[in-house]
């Protein structure tokens, strides 16, 4: 019904009509569309800030393993350009777990937990720097934020 009554408007209007319909409707539209919220949806994930120890590491033998320097401890295969991080393991219950998307403040990237530090270390992630060994040198080592994404809890209260 609508296509009709807009058939029968155009028509009887003409060409010169059908232009001056579309100014008069098409700033309703874009009206409508500016006007639009962007809605904030629940994906079941809140983000986590944590204060951590962050150095660098390469996929050398001597950093990694002397066997597998290019494979990390969760077995994943490391190639330069990767935005890896390796955290400490008293992280892993705190929901640094395998897979877990990061964000290291000041930096845009989404890094993924896909290795695991020696046990010695505690409160810390290494940041995986590809073979660029002047890069990792030039990190050193610092106290950072990150945020990292993790299941809500189901019990709790919003």
């Amino acid at each position: 019904m609508k296509q009709t009554v807009m058939n029968n408007f155009v028509n009887a209007w003409g060409v010169k009509g059908r232009q001056r319909a579309l100014w008069l409707i098409l700033p309703g539209i874009l009206f409508s569309l500016a006007s639009c919220k962007e809605k904030d949806v629940d994906d079941g994930y809140i983000w986590k800030k944590l204060k951590v120890t962050a150095t660098a590491y390469n996929s050398f033998p001597y950093q990694t393993s002397k066997i597998h320097p290019g494979i990390t401890a969760w077995g994943d295969s490391l190639k330069p350009g990767m935005k890896i991080i390796a955290v400490s393991k008293d992280l892993i219950p705190l929901g640094l777990d395998y897979n877990t998307q990061v964000k290291i403040k000041g930096d845009s990237s989404i890094y993924l937990v896909k290795d695991k530090m020696h046990s010695k270390w505690g409160n810390r992630i290494d940041i995986y720097m590809g073979e660029d060994k002047e890069k990792a040198l030039q990190w050193g080592r610092k106290k950072i934020t990150i945020h990292y994404r993790v299941k809500r809890d189901s019990t709790e209260i919003k």
